[in-house]
């Protein structure tokens, strides 16, 4: 009688998934991510660090992702490195007593790779669920990266070839937002929940999500925005604000002398950049949306001096914001640090409102290269996504 050929472990039934999402970002890509999962398997449990987006999905957070939310060098990362560094102590003893099938870091690598070496080397199984930009800066960080993880997730074309000539496995999934943001955003129907007008002229103010952005850049935002009203008072403003985050805005916008003059709501981020004509917008995550909503937009991004001499020597491209990275060229303007004042701010913003009324070519070139872009992210995120999870289940 033949040798009997090899089973493959059967897959999981009801799998235990720890998960780590440490900002607002970060909590809504894990809870696109988290719908694929509880799809495949209705009774998994998942458990760590999120917010409410993954809450959700059933998802049970020991600690709220805010907690995590910190950026930057020097004194901004100093002053809460005791409290984050205690937070990931503790959870790594309680997936050390309860050990997950699988371990799912989404961004936040600073954290999670750490966490992800550790508890790889203890055999638990790892994931990472967005690859660090070493393409754009820090491209040392390939090296823990190999130690930390079995598979990575990338949410962008070129990132598994590049990962794949370090050593380590990777899967395009495409990105999540590109499948929940429609090719061609209704743009009344936001206005109508916003309370806005069909024919209004709406800049939206995205000054960021965390703590450190909001000091850094929010007063700069809002004084710009005093100059865009000066310029064309008809021009009406509004803010997305993550709630923990509000009164801190609110106070910034009372320093501009701007609080009267400002539409302040509470998340709702995606209906403010479906309803707006142009953003201001911190660099980031929030960048590729407003690329996917087709939105003109001026990037900035402002940071504590240390910090910001670091980044400058680890940054490998000439560009920060995600909408010119992926496009390999300035196609809207970044303005940072000391570049990034209230005149140059409100320069470039004018400069689209007068795109707009001019019905310019320039705006129409910028949108198809957005739907260009727009195509090339979109793919079925979490099925695919859950079939590499589903394969590091059963090795």
């Amino acid at each position: 009688m033949s040798a009997a050929s090899p089973v493959a472990p059967a897959p999981q039934a009801n799998p235990f998934v720890a998960m780590v999402a440490g900002e607002a970002s970060g909590d809504l890509l894990a809870g696109l991510l988290l719908e694929g999962l509880r799809a495949r398997w209705p009774e998994l449990t998942c458990a760590g660090i999120g917010g409410p987006q993954m809450a959700r999905h059933g998802f049970h957070a020991w600690w709220p992702h805010h907690k995590l939310a910190v950026h930057g060098y020097g004194w901004e990362v100093l002053r809460r490195y005791r409290e984050i560094v205690g937070i990931r102590n503790q959870l790594q003893a309680r997936l050390t007593e309860h050990r997950p099938d699988v371990f799912i870091g989404v961004d936040a690598p600073d954290f999670n790779l750490e966490l992800e070496r550790n508890l790889r080397t203890q055999g638990t199984k790892t994931v990472h669920f967005v690859c660090p930009s070493i393409w754009a800066w820090r491209a040392e960080r390939v090296e823990k990266i190999r130690a930390s993880v079995d598979h990575v997730l990338c949410i962008f074309p070129f990132e598994p070839e590049l990962l794949a000539g370090h050593g380590i496995s990777a899967t395009y999934v495409g990105h999540p937002l590109a499948n929940v943001i429609p090719l061609e955003p209704d743009r009344i129907a936001a206005r109508n929940a916003l309370g806005l007008q069909p024919d209004d002229r709406v800049l939206a103010l995205l000054p960021g999500s965390r703590e450190s952005e909001i000091r850094h850049l929010a007063q700069c935002f809002f004084k710009a925005a005093a100059l865009v009203k000066q310029a064309q008072p008809a021009i009406k403003l509004i803010v997305p604000a993550v709630p923990t985050l509000r009164l801190a805005i609110q106070s910034a916008a009372a320093s501009a002398g701007m609080l009267d003059h400002v539409q302040i709501v509470n998340g709702q981020s995606h209906a403010v950049l479906a309803a707006c004509d142009v953003t201001l917008i911190a660099s980031g995550t929030a960048t590729l949306e407003a690329a996917l909503y087709k939105r003109p937009m001026v990037i900035a991004y402002r940071m504590g001096w240390l910090s910001w001499q670091i980044m400058r020597r680890k940054q490998l491209q000439p560009w920060v914001g995600l909408p010119n990275i992926l496009s390999r060229d300035f196609i809207v303007p970044e303005l940072l640090q000391d570049r990034a004042t209230p005149h140059a701010l409100a320069s470039g913003v004018l400069q689209w409102f007068d795109d707009l009324e001019q019905r310019s070519a320039k705006i129409a070139a910028l949108q198809n290269q957005f739907l260009t872009l727009h195509h090339s992210l979109r793919r079925d995120t979490s099925t695919l996504a859950t079939d590499a999870i589903e394969k590091i289940l059963a090795r």
